[in-house]
């Protein structure tokens, strides 16, 4: 057992977790945060998604215990003050899903490229967005809605 402390969605947490537990399942099983999904178990879906430290990360392939003072946002902890993030409310507004296991990771990843394209200063097109996208399966859509949900994020971020 290791002790693992870390920072999700603005607040301090501590548990005593098995060596080998997976990001995601200490999200969800030991903090009980499941807006955070788990598909495939082998870092190909991308439902998985989170940030840490500001970056996407697919929290099914990351160990709990290496993340010891971590700052870790979830899909629970991106709408302030009871308003959705752009992003949220861009894929509401657009329908950019379906059955919605996939919405989080698609969400999460969607927020870290808008902002590492807008920090390089580089266009996000709907070809970049496709393109990054790669990591994250949806099984539902034709990712049309989803690719105009990022644009429209973009545009408000």
């Amino acid at each position: 057992m290791t002790k693992i402390s870390m920072n999700v969605n603005g607040k301090a947490v501590s548990r005593d977790v098995p060596d080998e537990t997976l990001l995601s399942d200490y999200l969800r099983e030991h903090l009980r945060l499941t807006g955070t999904h788990v598909g495939c178990d082998t870092s190909q879906c991308g439902a998985c998604v989170v940030h840490v430290n500001g970056r996407a990360v697919k929290s099914c392939s990351a160990l709990a215990a290496s993340l010891e003072g971590a700052e870790v946002t979830t899909i629970e902890g991106i709408a302030q003050n009871g308003e959705l993030h752009p992003m949220q409310q861009a894929f509401t507004d657009h329908h950019g899903l379906q059955c919605g296991f996939c919405t989080p990771g698609m969400i999460m990843t969607g927020v870290d490229m808008v902002k590492r394209y807008k920090a390089e200063g580089r266009d996000l097109t709907a070809q970049a967005i496709r393109h990054e996208l790669e990591g994250n399966i949806c099984r539902c859509t034709g990712y049309h809605n989803i690719v105009r949900a990022v644009e429209d994020a973009a545009a408000k971020m």
